[in-house]
């Protein structure tokens, strides 16, 4: 790839409108801005309304010009829906991509003045974007905001002219910007099916309702949105959950019509990239997520908050907590034993949803502390762990309360690893009162806990276990006069809600999965009023009222069959082709895939010795994933396509 300095290559294209383009080697009357892009990469949505604005800013001051690595008619359709609002130029035979050669799209090349490039930019990265729109505006320009939805950074998609062959039967590629899907196909069921055993094939093993026509359609009914309208794709397989199939399976769950209020904004919540849904349901952690809602909705709806919070006390608290549970396996593909490989799993990976109790809260609940009002609703995720319980009846003040949850917080995860780590502390009306009434804020409590949950030195002195590698990254404090690390990076880190009954003094701690931007980050969404009322949620005709309540209705004495709509992920996929195997590797290029865990590259190191003293391969090209909880990035792979392996082997280790 071309890198600062070097001399921009001449090119001629033509713009999409038809007018030539031509760049010539050489001093220039004004800077360029070179964007290669793909309109199937997701990472060069997330950049276009940047450079749209900066195109807006520059206005004729500048020059952008955005280089597709597509054909015309999908550039046409990205250039309408994104929209693009800079000039945009065909590379139909890649030759100008190849000859500026970037790994990964989307790519920018500011070229100046002299002809030669002063910066790059591959991926998506708000603080190289606003250094290129101050360098090309000749002032400090921001185009890229902190905290405006998006995140800092996002790694691209390969280049065209990288992407390799691939034999066999492909299966079609997702389209994350399609707003309508396919609707769900019919099931015909005759007499001598019965068909709750039928639907148990679908999702969990627990029996489920069978997803009739008449009862999915009385759930469409409170959702005011098209039956084939695209909410989000569902990893790891990225099924499409239409409205109509999120629907399907809500009946299955045994959730009440109005429940689609919460279930449409939950479904978009935990496809949200922050919250990392694929990583979260194929680790072999015990997290699960966790459904918190708040506002109003809560009572609408008869969510549970108080006593039994995370038993089966609600039908609302239980259908939509196994609703999602259902919409990840049937529509995500991530089942128990395939991709869903858990070591010991998570008893809410059947329903884990509660309501926050705040009523019984005397500050401000979690959804206003996330950005909202207190009259709005919410639905929060957080990958966790089950409960663990902190019983404290004997104390009779708010510091020894906290005392005992930072005993139980400090055994987040495991006991000697800190800093990546988050937790939610769950207070109980009773030990909240105890609290509020010597005084403590929220936010007290929160940097209390923080500042009071270590690990002892003296707990790493024999440097073998799992979080001892880690101590050059702990922070270092004094707690009871004993020298610590402490538990957490920071305050942030220990969410803090109110639940349960008021009466017994048992709060919990839920410890995260690995937690940031490599892990899973808590999101929280809005729940609209969608303006139906939930009387409006009610059957229409007393036909579907029976249909209903009998799955196989007669007419005239004779059992007519039932048709069932459809809950899975319908998109036709190929099995899998194995790639051709080396028949020596002797002479041949190796690649080595780091996922990052520890003791990864201790396995590889070993393993390159072997590969080269025993096998005579000719050269080994390693690479490390930034995290391991998130599949590698184009970028990274761009590297072992670029270096020509003849294969690649990826290491997992801990």
């Amino acid at each position: 790839m071309l890198d600062t300095g070097d001399q921009a290559p001449s090119l001629s294209l033509t713009r999409i409108d038809g007018e030539p383009f031509s760049f010539l080697t050489g001093p220039q009357t004004q800077s360029r801005l070179l964007v290669f892009f793909e309109t199937d990469c997701p990472t060069c949505r997330l950049a276009i309304p940047y450079i749209n604005r900066l195109s807006r800013e520059l206005g004729e001051a500048g020059y952008i010009l955005g280089i597709s690595q597509d054909p015309e008619q999908p550039t046409r359709e990205l250039i309408a829906e994104a929209p693009i609002e800079f000039a945009v130029a065909l590379d139909r035979d890649l030759s100008v991509t190849k000859v500026y050669d970037p790994v990964a799209v989307p790519t920018l090349f500011l070229i100046g003045n002299d002809g030669r490039i002063i910066q790059t930019l591959s991926g998506f990265d708000k603080r190289a974007l606003n250094e290129i729109a101050s360098a090309i505006a000749g002032k400090a320009l921001v185009i890229a905001e902190p905290f405006d939805g998006a995140p800092d950074t996002k790694y691209g998609c390969v280049s065209r002219h990288l992407e390799g062959d691939v034999r066999g039967e492909i299966a079609d590629a997702a389209n994350p910007y399609a707003k309508r899907g396919a609707r769900a196909s019919r099931i015909e069921l005759d007499d001598s099916v019965d068909p709750f055993d039928y639907c148990m094939q679908f999702g969990d093993p627990l029996p489920v309702i069978p997803p009739t026509v008449e009862r999915v359609e009385r759930m469409l009914d409170a959702c005011p949105l098209p039956p084939d309208e695209v909410i989000a794709l569902i990893p790891p397989n990225y099924g499409a959950a239409t409205v109509e199939k999120i629907a399907a399976n809500a009946v299955m769950a045994g959730c009440k019509p109005e429940i689609m209020r919460v279930l449409i904004p939950l479904v978009r919540a935990v496809c949200d990239e922050r919250f990392n849904i694929h990583g979260v349901q194929a680790t072999t952690h015990f997290a699960a997520p966790l459904v918190i809602v708040n506002g109003p909705i809560r009572r609408e709806l008869g969510f549970a908050s108080a006593s039994n919070v995370f038993s089966n006390v609600a039908r609302a608290n239980s259908t939509l907590g196994r609703a999602l549970q259902l919409i990840l396996t049937n529509l995500g593909g991530a089942r128990p034993g395939e991709i869903d490989m858990s070591t010991l799993g998570n008893a809410g990976k059947f329903s884990y949803c509660i309501a926050e109790n705040e009523e019984e809260n005397p500050w401000e609940p979690l959804h206003v502390e996330m950005g909202f009002k207190p009259e709005q609703s919410s639905v929060t995720l957080f990958a966790g762990e089950s409960p663990h319980g902190v019983s404290e009846h004997s104390a009779r003040d708010g510091t020894q309360i906290l005392k005992a949850i930072s005993r139980a917080l400090a055994t987040v995860w495991s006991y000697r690893v800190c800093a990546g780590v988050e937790a939610i502390v769950v207070l109980c009306p009773e030990h909240v009162k105890t609290l509020y009434r010597e005084g403590f804020s929220k936010e007290a409590v929160r940097e209390h806990l923080f500042l009071n949950t270590g690990i002892p030195l003296r707990h790493f002195e024999d440097g073998s276990g799992e979080g001892t590698q880690y101590i050059k990254l702990y922070n270092q404090v004094t707690i009871d006069g004993e020298p610590c690390y402490l538990k957490f990076q920071d305050a942030s880190a220990i969410k803090i809600i109110v639940a349960g009954g008021t009466a017994g003094k048992f709060s919990a701690v839920i410890g995260s999965w690995a937690a940031g931007p490599r892990g899973s980050q808590m999101v929280t969404y809005p729940i609209a009023d969608c303006g139906l009322r939930i009387a409006d949620c009610g059957l229409k005709r007393s036909l579907r009222q029976s249909a209903i309540c009998n799955p196989r209705s007669a007419i005239g004495g004779v059992v007519m069959p039932i048709t069932l709509v459809n809950p899975l992920d319908e998109t036709h996929r190929p099995p899998a082709t194995a790639a051709p195997r080396l028949d020596s590797l002797a002479g041949k290029i190796i690649g080595l895939l780091d996922i990052s865990k520890p003791g990864g590259n201790i396995f590889l190191d070993h393993l390159e010795r072997l590969l080269k003293q025993r096998y005579g391969v000719a050269a080994v090209v390693r690479a490390m994933k930034p995290t391991f909880t998130k599949p590698a990035p184009d970028s990274v792979i761009a590297k072992f396509i670029d270096a020509k392996c003849d294969a690649v082997i990826e290491a997992l280790a801990d």
